[in-house]
Order: C-alpha cells, then sequence, then structure tokens
C-alpha cells in the first residue's frame, strides 16, 4: 500500500551497487541521491503479484487474487531513505538489537554504530536495507538479489556474501530463501521486515494472530532481553497459542520476541474481508511487532498501521551464549527459509 502524497527534503545515500539489473522484468523504480538505478521486479503466478526493489531487497507490495495490496509501501527512492520504518526490508548484517552495541567474537570485541536508545538495531546506521542488491531473475515468479558486505562494515568482521531469494509457488506461497558466507568468523541474523495489514487499510487491532509458541523473550526498556531463560507465555497477555485479536491485550502494543515450537506456524486473519496468512520458517524465533511507534507524520502510515512477523534468531545473541547461536564462520553456509501463504 503506496501513499499518495511523501516527500523528502534530506534524503539519505545508499551504498552503491557493483552492477545493476537490466533484465526485460525489471522497471526503473528511481535513483539514488547518489544516482545508483533502483529497479523494481514485478513476481506473479497468475494469482498473487509481488513488487520486489532492489533498494534493501524491499517487498514493496503483496497483491492478493482480488486485487488488495497487503503490505506496506513507499512511492518513492527518496522515501524509502528517509520516511520509511524498515517497510518490507531485509534487515542486517544483524537483525534485531544488540546490546551496547558491542559483542565478543573468538576474544575479539567489536563495536557496531549506536542506533536505537544506547544499542545496535537491524544493522546499523547504513545497514543492508539501505543497500543495492544485484538482482537476477529466474523467470516471472522468482528473483535472487545478492550483495557483499565488506569486512568491517558497520563494525562487522568479515567479508559477507549473501542472497535473498523471493518465489511464488502454486500454492499461493511467498517464499523467501537468505543464504550467506564469509570469509572470516561473523554473526548473522536475517529477516524482512514487511508490514501486513491483510484489510488493505486501517489499523491491524481487529486482526486474529496466532503463534505457536509457549515462550516469549521478556525484556528491559531498552528491549533487551532480559537474564534468564525465555518465559512462559501462559497466563500473560503474551499468549498468542490460541487466536487473539491484536487490539484485545496490551492496547495491541507488542514488540517482542517469541521462542517458536519446532515448526512452529503464525496465522493472521482479518475477519471482515477473510484473508489470512500463515506464516512457517526455519528460525527458532519470530519478532511480533504491531506498529505502535509509526506516527503518521515521521513515516506517511499512523499508529498499529501494519504488524510485522520478522522470523530470526534472538535478539543480542551475541552476547547470549545460552540462546541459539548466530556465529558464521568459514566454510559454513547461512540458509534460512520463511514462507508466507495467502488465503482468500
Amino acid at each position: 500500500m503506496a501513499p499518495e502524497t511523501a516527500t523528502s527534503e534530506t534524503p539519505a545515500t545508499a551504498i552503491p551497487a557493483t552492477a545493476t539489473s537490466e533484465t526485460p522484468e525489471a522497471a526503473r523504480f528511481g535513483t539514488t541521491p547518489a544516482g545508483e538505478a533502483v529497479d523494481r521486479y514485478l513476481l506473479s503466478n497468475g494469482r498473487l503479484r509481488v513488487g520486489v526493489l532492489t533498494l534493501g531487497a524491499i517487498i514493496q507490495s503483496i497483491e492478493l487474487p482480488d486485487g488488495t495490496d497487503v503490505v506496506l509501501g513507499l512511492p518513492t527512492v527518496a522515501d524509502y531513505l528517509t520516511r520509511s520504518r524498515y517497510f518490507g526490508a531485509v534487515v542486517g548484517r544483524y537483525g534485531n538489537r544488540i546490546a551496547g552495541g558491542r559483542f565478543t567474537l573468538d576474544g575479539r570485541e567489536h563495536r557496531l554504530p549506536l542506533n536505537n536508545n544506547g544499542h545496535s538495531l537491524h544493522g546499523g546506521l547504513t545497514g543492508f536495507d539501505k543497500r543495492i542488491w544485484r538482482a537476477e531473475a529466474d523467470g516471472g515468479r522468482s528473483v535472487r538479489l545478492s550483495l557483499v558486505s565488506a569486512d568491517g562494515e558497520e563494525g562487522y568482521p568479515g567479508t559477507l556474501t549473501a542472497s535473498v531469494a523471493y518465489t511464488l509457488t502454486d500454492r499461493d506461497e511467498l517464499r523467501i530463501d537468505y543464504r550467506a558466507t564469509t570469509d572470516a568468523p561473523t554473526v548473522l541474523n536475517l529477516t524482512n521486515h514487511s508490514y501486513v495489514n491483510l484489510a488493505g487499510a486501517g489499523d491491524v487491532l481487529g486482526h486474529v494472530v496466532t503463534i505457536e509458541a509457549d515462550h516469549y523473550l521478556p525484556v528491559d526498556e531498552g528491549k533487551i532481553p532480559l537474564p534468564g531463560a525465555p518465559a512462559p507465555v501462559a497466563g500473560t497477555p503474551y499468549d498468542f497459542t490460541r487466536p487473539v485479536a491484536v487490539g484485545a491485550r496490551l492496547e495491541g502494543c507488542y514488540d517482542h520476541c517469541y521462542a517458536l515450537r519446532p515448526g512452529g506456524m503464525m496465522r493472521v486473519e482479518e475477519p471482515v474481508s477473510g484473508r489470512a496468512m500463515e506464516v512457517t520458517t526455519s528460525e527458532p524465533g519470530v519478532q511480533f511487532y504491531t506498529g505502535h511507534m509509526l506516527d503518521g507524520v515521521a513515516t506517511p502510515y499512523g499508529r498499529h498501521a501494519g504488524l510485522c512477523l520478522e522470523t530470526q534468531h534472538f535478539p543480542d545473541s551475541p552476547n547470549r551464549p545460552d540462546y541459539p547461536s548466530t556465529v558464521l564462520r568459514p566454510g559454513e553456509e547461512y540458509a534460512s527459509t520463511t514462507t508466507y501463504r495467502f488465503t482468500v
């Protein structure tokens, strides 16, 4: 859902790509202030249509068979560089927060830019959401985007080669496959930050959510997980093991990571239209965020305009040896898959 009015007076600068796509499947979406081309790929399986940008590997639109666009999108490159809250982007090198912007790996401390209340969030000041990715189309249903993140970029060690492939299936699924390798030990946690609104407009407080997770991560005021094991959701407002309307608890204000059951699924339904989305992932967790920090001023979308299910490893894992590891070493391949299935 791209709003019609959005302007930018102080655009940021995206990191230039080493190459851009000129394939027939791509249309020019715009250019960065540095003059780099941003292309838009339109994927279709005959029912779903998905728009993908080379800027940030952004999912700009997901149009269902009834014509409803169910993700928050923006109309220009300048808007994405200045008015976005990671709308539709792949965030990295580390999605979510790292406490104090520092971690120790193999006895060496690494310091990251602080961009969120004294912590590092979503890769820092110029994360993967602001990078121009190189695209390769595979027919009309799939596009693979890749980038190279240099050793020391945003404080992270190792030269990382990463890719994300978006594919539409015959089952009306959008499958996201992440892959990455490194030439030196590093930490990595990739996710997509799409905001979903199955009504196509208004807020998501009436959306009914199910998350197959028996535990969640309590956090401090900086959204950093508290010491100790994940806490049971039973008997708390964080229990979504059975369907619950977003606005029924905590005034709909959620921004927490859930420890998913093995093979755990998430489901979102909009009762009025009957549109639904099911999410499965190979990741151990999901950050459930209800868009309550959107303000309609710095971004063109208002409070609760969309919700996010950011499949990922746990926040601050590089500083928490008790959490599943996010360390990637030379000779290993990072591989992660998340699938969104839509029904109308």
